[in-house]
């Protein structure tokens, strides 16, 4: 138990830089995806190939998976989380930059106190959670206000708004499959339930290109280079490395928690755009930056600083002692 707890100490750190960096990265490779591909089948061949590899390296392993029921949650899972959640933003940055959309995203941890009922005594109770929560709210609001348009001059404003609203819903989508995938978890192995998950998100995907006639026109020839690279950084980074690194965390911290990975996301996002595509980050943009971080510091630090009960009992004695050597030298 003890060698467990070592491992996750250790993995913890691991898994929350995969989330903080690989998904900010992602943002940017989703832009570049969407110069070949149209946004929900970008979606479905990234789901659907890093399904399919990860539940054909577990079969050969002999794991099975011929369980509906864990079929079943696993489906709900991945059309929320994956679907909902990741496709909608593959959609609104035809019209939005990597930035904005990362950044219109980031009340996700805000959705997640809304939502989740369970845990408000917990995110109550613990005061620098709120405050760090508010404060990176207050930073985005100042990030957004520095936000550089000019990558998206051509597009229709009424789209633009548009396509913020299904961002915001997109978060929803997101908190709702987490918190979903956190109550009702499936009897399988952490990487067999994310090969389902992302399997049957790519289909609805590809489901969706269809009604949506994303394919009529579509020429797989046709799409550069840079597309087929973003695609690649998806499939293997964004859905399988990290999403694997996410849904572990889930499993082993609060939800809340977990979700100020969209405070880090807008942060990587601007600065992979200003080194890869050129964009520009002004000093509005720098301070909200700033503040979000803070807000993200207050919101772990507690987790991250809270001392054992062991540790406190090793402190109160060694005051105590203290206490005793120094009083004969105290003044009367």
């Amino acid at each position: 138990m003890k060698t467990t707890d070592f491992k996750n100490k250790c993995l913890v750190p691991v898994a929350f830089a995969n989330i903080y960096i690989i998904w900010g990265i992602t943002f940017l490779a989703i832009s570049f995806g969407l110069t070949g591909f149209p946004p929900f089948i970008l979606s479905g061949f990234r789901f659907f190939a890093a399904g399919i590899l990860l539940i054909g390296y577990l079969t050969a392993k002999g794991e099975k998976a011929n369980s509906l029921k864990n079929w079943w949650k696993n489906a709900v899972t991945g059309i929320l989380i994956l679907t909902g959640g990741t496709g909608l933003v593959a959609w609104g940055e035809q019209y939005v930059t990597a930035s904005e959309a990362a950044i219109a995203i980031a009340t996700g941890p805000f959705w997640f106190i809304a939502i989740d009922k369970k845990n408000w005594s917990y995110y109550f109770s613990d005061k620098f959670i709120p405050i760090g929560l508010l404060l990176g709210f207050a930073g985005l609001i100042l990030f957004l206000n520095g936000s550089v348009n000019t990558h998206t001059a051509n597009a229709d404003a009424s789209l633009r708004i548009v396509a913020f609203i299904v961002l915001a819903l997109s978060s929803v989508a997101w908190v709702l499959g987490s918190l979903y995938s956190k109550k009702n978890p499936a009897d399988h192995s952490t990487f067999m339930n994310i090969s389902q998950q992302l399997i049957v998100a790519g289909l609805v995907a590809f489901l969706v290109a269809f009604f949506r006639n994303e394919w009529t026109g579509f020429s797989i020839t046709a799409v550069p280079l840079s597309a087929w690279l973003g695609l690649l950084f998806l499939i293997f980074f964004g859905s399988i490395i990290a999403y694997i690194s996410y849904i572990w965390l889930l499993s082993v911290k609060p939800a809340a928690i977990v979700s100020t990975h969209t405070y880090i996301n807008p942060i990587v996002t601007v600065i992979a755009g200003f080194i890869i595509a050129n964009q520009t980050i002004n000093g509005n943009q720098l301070y909200g930056l700033l503040i979000i971080l803070i807000g993200v510091l207050l919101t772990n630090v507690t987790k991250y600083f809270k001392l054992s009960k062991r540790s406190k009992t090793k402190i109160r004695r060694a005051v105590r002692q203290f206490n005793k050597i120094s009083r004969p030298y105290q003044p009367m």
